[in-house]
């Protein structure tokens, strides 16, 4: 897949951090914060886009990718804050606090395309699910909610996991019951997040193709 990005190269103190953003706004997905259920809603376009800014975050450890997801029309259906998303190596080291001061500085950017590599995000997925009941398997993803944005942490393994989800759910999508009337449809959600100490309900975030309205527009694919 082709990538159109904007890429920001902003400075806090004596550090510089690389930022990409899509270049046009994924206008017909939403997320909304887990509290405890969130719910990451899109179409085809959307869904498949964010399954290549998976890719791409899997195998960018410096990268800072940040998808704004509040700019499009609002979804008619869900509860929750409405947010952008981040998506980060664990390693980078990010605190969601300085989020907002790398947000404020970064300008207009310059146009970078890039390409991703679906074949290998495929076999680092499976190779990925085959040892998730090892014994010394330590992925996992963690979150933060902050600023009204929802911040991933994780690994290329958990990256490229949730790429190959999302790829199916905008392949499949389409052809679910009813979609065509407008209904949404539950396709995945994100692999297991790391749960907050206390217990409560297990935090998650769903993940449902819709198309967007109107309707008439929508065709099921073959018809």
């Amino acid at each position: 897949m082709r990538l159109r990005l904007r890429q920001f190269r902003p400075r806090t103190g004596p550090h510089e951090h690389r930022v990409v953003q899509p270049r046009q706004p994924l206008r017909h997905t939403s997320l909304r914060a887990p509290e405890p259920i969130g719910l990451l809603l899109g179409d085809h376009d959307g869904l498949n886009r964010l399954a290549g800014l998976f890719s791409f975050a899997a195998y960018s450890r410096h990268t800072i990718v940040h998808i704004p997801l509040r700019e499009g029309p609002p979804p008619d259906e869900g509860v929750g804050e409405l947010v952008d998303l981040v998506l980060v190596h664990h390693t980078l080291g990010l605190r969601p606090s300085k989020w907002p001061e790398l947000r404020r500085k970064l300008g207009n950017g310059t146009p970078l395309t890039v390409g991703t590599d679906e074949a290998r995000t495929a076999r680092d997925a499976a190779s990925c699910r085959r040892r998730l009941h090892h014994a010394d398997f330590r992925d996992e993803l963690r979150h933060a909610t902050h600023a009204r944005t929802f911040f991933l942490f994780g690994s290329r393994d958990i990256f490229v996991e949730t790429a190959t989800d999302l790829a199916e759910a905008a392949g499949w999508g389409p052809r679910q019951k009813d979609v065509a009337k407008g209904y949404s449809a539950l396709m995945t959600a994100l692999p297991e997040l790391v749960q907050q100490p206390g217990g409560g309900h297990p935090l998650e975030v769903m993940v449902c193709f819709k198309p967007y309205p109107p309707y008439a527009h929508f065709k099921l694919p073959g018809q």
